[in-house]
């Protein structure tokens, strides 16, 4: 560990008394990144042609593929998607839109995060602390575009990387496990001396390439803590990499607080989108009936 750290350490101060001019003021930059996820059918593919796989796939290649844009100085940053138009309707994927990620900001100085998001009209600010990611940096590098970058791995929730998402699967697992705390609670007031059972957080690895030639402790979305940008992240079947860098541009970068939106935490928008899921159910069940 001590081998990386002092590499790291190098190409740093190598890179900053190199460049004297960036050195003394802050960095500003523009990182591009894309983002592809392969599409899973599962049992419903099983028994689908191929040609039928591909125009599924066409039709859904604006949630499945995804440009985003990380601003950012030494501080701050803003990440947010770069949306395009559909390649078959020609319009915007309205309706994934109530399920992605809205901008995000971070502060890294003042552990600050904040989301806008929006699901279907209504307008909600996500504001927590920005939380530690518990990042083990290992030995191995690899060459992405220019830069030299280092890995490094950590493991977080679930909830951390999908709170934003809705699907009647997770929702149903979600009421099992609350059916299983409700009886647990009953057994434990028949038993005093029962040791409560502790809850299981589900957990996830993610895997990281940063660069400290560029010295800044931000990356996308809401990763950051690492001794340089982060340049991919791999998370599940999803993989994010950064295509284009544009440092310290002519025109200043402005980067701003976010602020629309009534506030909530992460947990809390979970469960307003959960409820209105199941309002829209209900409604759309009790209209087939009355058909």
């Amino acid at each position: 560990m001590k081998t990386i750290v002092s590499i790291i350490t190098f190409i740093t101060a190598s890179f900053l008394f190199s460049n004297p001019v960036n050195a003394q003021k802050d960095f500003q930059g523009k990182a591009y990144y894309f983002s592809k996820t392969p599409m899973e059918l599962g049992r419903f593919g099983a028994n689908m042609s191929e040609q039928r796989k591909k125009q599924i796939e066409a039709r859904l290649k604006n949630r499945l593929e995804k440009t985003y844009i990380l601003t950012f100085n030494r501080e701050e940053s803003i990440y947010k998607e770069d949306e395009k138009l559909d390649a078959i309707s020609g319009a915007t994927d309205s309706w994934g839109a109530n399920f992605t990620p809205g901008p995000q900001y971070k502060n890294v100085k003042k552990n600050s995060f904040l989301q806008e998001q929006e699901f279907y009209g209504k307008q909600f600010l996500i504001k927590e602390d920005l939380k530690a990611l518990g990042w083990k940096m290992g030995t191995e590098t690899k060459q992405i575009g220019n830069y030299t970058a280092f890995k490094a791995t950590c493991k977080r929730p679930v909830f951390d990387t999908s709170w934003f998402n809705f699907s009647w699967e997770g929702n149903r697992n979600r009421d099992d496990n609350e059916k299983k705390s409700d009886s647990t609670e009953t057994v434990d007031t028949a038993n005093l001396d029962a040791e409560p059972e502790e809850e299981v957080i589900e957990m996830i690895t993610i895997e990281a390439w940063y660069t400290p030639t560029i010295p800044v402790s931000q990356g996308p979305g809401d990763y950051w803590g690492l001794p340089g940008l982060i340049l991919e992240v791999s998370v599940g079947n999803t993989t994010l990499l950064c295509s284009k860098i544009i440092m310290n541009p002519e025109e200043k970068i402005k980067i701003k607080e976010l602020d629309k939106g009534k506030e909530v935490t992460k947990k809390e928008y979970k469960d307003i989108i959960t409820e209105k899921m199941k309002e829209f159910r209900e409604n759309r069940g009790r209209r087939r009936n009355r058909g």
